[in-house]
């Protein structure tokens, strides 16, 4: 970009400069192109405001090829990030080419890190404190797998409490910090491994309905 913006100021100094020489009357023909140029401007506000942000975008590194974001209008993994436009698949494989300056705000899912949150709801009769250490020691267990542990982010995943109490059952919720986009896979291997130890424990887990 900065390549052809250096070539075009070049290039219109040459220009000028070749006028000067040939003295042939400057003045008239600056006047006609800036009143070009404010035609054009005018015109392509739109191409230039999607350049202007896309711009920002990439300075500011808001997100990258292969970053998952969500647009407010579409969510999806970017494939590749242009001046003008920005590409990126959903779920189902639909490709969709956003202009930079219709991108509103956006949510990116591949920096920093994730959080895994995941609430056991067990009968009423139960006692909290059993439950509460069945799970610090499942998600121990969870922690410490080799296959598991670089998942993790801030240590081991911890017991909140009690989330909410109802006449039927009692929540009980999980929250660990996970590796960006890791946090689906972990709380799906969590509840996994919770059900497992709640039923050998005789624990009964309640329905939500």
């Amino acid at each position: 970009m900065l390549r052809s913006l250096a070539s075009a100021v070049i290039f219109c100094v040459g220009a000028l400069m070749v006028i000067s020489v040939l003295t042939i009357p400057i003045a008239p023909i600056l006047a006609s192109l800036s009143a070009v140029g404010v035609a054009v401007g005018l015109g392509a506000r739109d191409l230039i405001t999607d350049f202007i942000s896309g711009v920002f975008m990439i300075v500011e590194d808001q997100y990258g090829v292969g970053d998952v974001i969500d647009t407010s209008e579409v969510k999806g993994t970017v494939e590749e990030v242009g001046l003008r436009i920005t590409k990126v698949r959903d779920a189902d494989g639909v490709i969709w080419y956003l202009r930079n300056g219709a991108i509103k705000r956006v949510g990116n899912q591949s920096q920093g890190w994730a959080r895994a949150v995941v609430d056991v709801p067990v009968a009423y009769t139960e006692d909290v404190g059993k439950v509460r250490e069945i799970m610090e020691l499942t998600a121990g267990e969870l922690y410490n797998d080799e296959a598991w542990h670089d998942r993790f982010i801030d240590g081991q995943p911890k017991i909140l409490g009690v989330e909410s109490l109802d006449g039927a059952y009692v929540i009980v919720r999980l929250q660990a910090r996970t590796a960006p986009q890791k946090n689906f896979e972990v709380a799906r291997e969590l509840r996994a491994r919770l059900k497992a130890a709640l039923d050998s424990a005789d624990v009964q887990v309640a329905s939500l309905k």
